[in-house]
């Protein structure tokens, strides 16, 4: 399955840049997150072997590049 992840960090950031982007490439399902971030959350638990994650930008994935290789790597 395609999962696309989306979230904004700023209430000036636009979250449908992000969504219809995912969108274009025909992603099947898009998860978004506040700061809580349970919909990512969610999505982790939900990924299975053979899913693809997108990601608008990288730094939409995680606040940090330690928290993003950290969640690659448990992906993998």
């Amino acid at each position: 399955m395609l999962i696309g992840y989306a979230r904004v960090s700023k209430f000036e950031q636009n979250l449908d840049l992000q969504t219809d982007a995912l969108k274009s490439l025909g992603i099947e399902k898009i998860s978004g997150a506040t700061k809580n971030r349970p919909e990512l959350d969610k999505m982790l638990e939900q990924f299975r072997q053979g899913d693809e994650l997108y990601v608008w930008r990288l730094d939409r994935l995680g606040r940090s590049l330690k928290h993003i290789i950290e969640m690659v790597l448990s992906l993998c």
